[in-house]
């Protein structure tokens, strides 16, 4: 019996380790708890319930992008951090959204007052993997944005954050901007030309 109890934890522990220490009850259930075994370890104190049906390991440390793999979680895994969230992970511009920013599939439904979702099917050329959770990459994020309602001083900034930083290129940028519709390409070209100007 103890054996048993070993490899199921081993089981939860492979997927908590990919995870930052977080798992959903759907992947405990899947690795071998029950609803009923589930409460027992929370109220046991085996596991911290962090929200509805996700849970963490108690010794987990806390980390500053905890909060992108729960939204992650939350979106069944098909959610990427993006628009103004990927802003911040890139450290371009100084923005420090109110909500989290997910770029989420056609179909998505699933709704939260902490999330902000926008539905896209991204190519896998603008998505980059990090250890459990997904960003925009910086020149999808910077095209994201000019789209959005941010303001032109936040993506003027974040145009110059790019190029200071090797993000981006001139002529990447003017690359992108060919293939955006009219009003965010305008954006992301009115950007290129201010830093130009400095």
């Amino acid at each position: 019996m103890a054996n048993s109890r070993q490899v199921l934890r081993r089981r939860l522990e492979t997927i908590a380790f990919t995870q930052a220490g977080f798992f959903t009850a759907a992947q405990a259930l899947a690795a071998g708890y029950s609803y009923q075994a589930q409460k027992y370890h929370v109220d046991a104190g085996n596991w911290v319930r962090v929200d509805r049906g996700l849970f963490r390991l108690p010794s987990w440390p806390d980390r500053p992008d905890d909060q992108f793999v729960l939204w992650t979680l939350w979106s069944g895994g098909r959610g990427v951090i993006s628009h103004d969230s990927a802003l911040q992970v890139h450290d371009l511009s100084d923005i420090d959204p109110a909500s989290v920013h997910l770029t989420v599939p056609p179909g998505f439904r699933a709704t939260d007052p902490l999330v902000t979702t926008h539905i896209a099917s991204l190519p896998k050329t603008d998505i980059e993997r990090r250890e459990a959770w997904s960003v925009t990459t910086p020149l999808r994020t910077l095209a994201d944005v000019a789209a959005s309602q941010l303001s032109q001083e936040h993506i003027d900034q974040a145009v110059a954050d790019a190029l200071d930083r090797g993000l981006a290129t001139r002529r990447t940028l003017l690359h992108r901007t060919a293939n955006l519709p009219e009003r965010p390409a305008l954006r992301l070209e009115r950007a290129l030309a201010r830093r130009e100007e400095s």
